[in-house]
């Protein structure tokens, strides 16, 4: 096999291998003497087909196995002699005309990771914004708990139902006088106020009585989550079997041990400490954005368009996605795209910082342990169906990309704690609101490469983009009240591969967490505040 460099132009490489026959063949003539053994064919013993007859049967597959099989190990070797450093996976493509039985030619094209320069980390300085818990925080806090662990007491059949009440009934949902899939149900207990149901139905609960039928008229909401239920006029026949009152709730030990805990004084403890982990991830995240901010002043060179494309198409796809369910869509999109080289930079950004982490990281020691590789294997298998889980661990074994995207958050962070303890640390004490602001205002700042003809003003920021409406999400049963759920990132099925398999690339971990522009981070998925009732209605929504 024969190798000639075509392109050698910055970070741009391309080569030309040509494999002949005589390559393949000899390839063709070790498989056929190590399948010979194995092939039984009619009138022959096992063992003893002729080459010639299995050659007739299986050339042409043999030949394609092997013509594949000298690429691949043709790839690898090309970037081991010439001590590449792939930016992305190398693209290999036989040259167009090939006919089996000739010489191959493979046109090899690819990237390479730049020489970044040695990052320059001393002088760093960063400041810690330090947000207090007031003792007023931790009952406020406390207060919302007791709120959520209401114990309920049946009230006189006399009383009529007032906003804060609870009132358990059975219903009947009906549109143009018929009922609906999911519009009946039994014993559905709402506390009225909550605002669990579709808007005005809670609101003609009040004044009802134990014992007593009503019909109520409601509109669904036009975004409603049910298509063939939004937006229409509906009534439900109600039958109020109890009104019951909110009994009182004492907040001491006993409350604390109902909920499996020693004392009132633990049960405020980690209220405490959950807050303060919410203000110390709030501090982080600001530390971590001032920081890439230094780095990102202090160092500039070239980057691979291949990952500047890569990243560009993700914050992109995720933008789009977005501006689809704003109101007006094709207005937003339209907007997107006067700012699309601003997010572009961004995304030169990302991968620039990307780089320098994993430079910083690589230089000194900083490492993912295998164990913990092996946990974060595990923690990505769990969104997949279990009888996909074994698939999904052979595919990160077998592709190296896969397993440097598991392994490239929890390196950068890594990286990060580590200059941030190389840092000058000072701290200032805040009011979450102002620590809440001070990150607000760093996002979507459009970061700038500070080239030698830099005349921009670095402090400039794009218009910020309004929050996107989502879509109501489609109940998964009809009665069902849903919290807002973000759908979980679809996984991508491995890339088609060419002729050749791809060489494994380094994959150089790009920075998260500076901007975020596309990534909107999906809201946790809220524990229920309130009781499920016994029976659910398309009221609820």
């Amino acid at each position: 096999m024969q190798t000639v460099e075509t392109l050698n132009e910055g970070l741009k490489r391309a080569y030309t291998m040509t494999i002949t026959t005589k390559d393949v063949d000899a390839r063709v003539d070790a498989e056929v003497k190590r399948l010979a053994p194995q092939i039984k064919m009619p009138g022959f013993r096992p063992g003893k087909v002729p080459a010639n007859l299995i050659r007739k049967m299986h050339g042409e597959a043999l030949a394609a196995d092997a013509l594949n099989t000298t690429i691949q190990e043709g790839v690898q070797s090309l970037i081991a002699e010439h001590n590449l450093r792939p930016a992305m996976a190398p693209s290999v493509n036989l040259a167009d005309g090939y006919e089996p039985g000739n010489d191959a030619e493979v046109k090899v094209e690819l990237e390479v990771l730049p020489d970044v320069p040695t990052p320059s980390i001393e002088g760093l300085t960063l400041e810690r914004l330090v947000v207090p818990v007031p003792e007023e925080k931790v009952d406020e806090q406390l207060e919302q708990i007791a709120s959520q662990q209401k114990s309920w007491e049946d009230a006189p059949k006399t009383r009529k139902a007032k906003e804060g009440d609870q009132v358990v009934m059975d219903f009947v949902g009906k549109v143009d006088g018929e009922a609906f899939e999911g519009g009946t149900g039994e014993d559905m207990a709402i506390e009225i106020g909550s605002g669990r149901l579709i808007p005005g139905f809670e609101d003609q609960l009040i004044g009802v009585k134990a014992g007593e039928e009503k019909t109520i008229e409601v509109t669904f909401p036009d975004e409603y989550g049910a298509p063939d239920l939004a937006g229409k006029a509906a009534t439900f026949d109600l039958t109020i079997k109890k009104v019951q009152v909110a009994g009182e709730t004492k907040l001491d030990d006993e409350f604390a041990k109902n909920m499996g805990l020693e004392s009132l004084e633990q049960l405020k403890g980690l209220i405490k400490g959950q807050i303060e982990q919410e203000h110390n991830g709030l501090t982080r995240t600001y530390m971590k954005r001032k920081l890439l901010d230094q780095l990102a002043e202090g160092h500039d060179f070239e980057v691979p368009p291949s990952m500047v494309d890569a990243e560009f198409d993700q914050i992109w796809h995720q933008l789009q996605h977005e501006a689809e369910h704003e109101e007006d869509a094709e207005a937003a999109k339209a907007d997107l795209e006067k700012e699309r080289d601003e997010y572009r930079a961004i995304a030169e950004r990302r991968v620039r910082l990307g780089l320098l982490l994993s430079e910083i990281g690589n230089a000194n020691g900083v490492e993912v342990t295998s164990q913990e590789m092996n946990r974060l294997i595990m923690q990505a298998a769990q969104q997949y169906r279990p009888e996909d889980r074994e698939r999904f661990f052979q595919y990160v074994q077998q592709e190296p990309m896969a397993a440097a995207q598991l392994r490239a958050p929890l390196f950068e962070d890594k990286v990060v704690d580590f200059l941030f303890e190389k840092a000058e640390v000072t701290e200032r004490e805040v009011s979450r609101e102002d620590l809440e602001a001070a990150i607000e205002s760093e996002e979507g700042a459009v970061p700038h490469v500070h080239g030698p003809d830099c005349d921009h003003d670095h402090d400039e920021k794009p218009a910020k983009k309004p929050a996107a409406k989502k879509a109501a999400a489609k109940k998964a049963e009809p009665a069902e009240t849903k919290e807002a759920e973000a759908e979980a990132p679809a996984k991508k099925a491995p890339a088609k591969k060419p002729a050749a398999k791809k060489a494994p690339a380094k994959k150089a971990e790009t920075a998260e967490g500076e901007e975020k522009p596309a990534a909107k981070k999906a809201p946790a998925k809220k524990p229920a505040a309130k009781k499920a009732p016994a029976k659910k209605t398309e009221a609820e929504g």
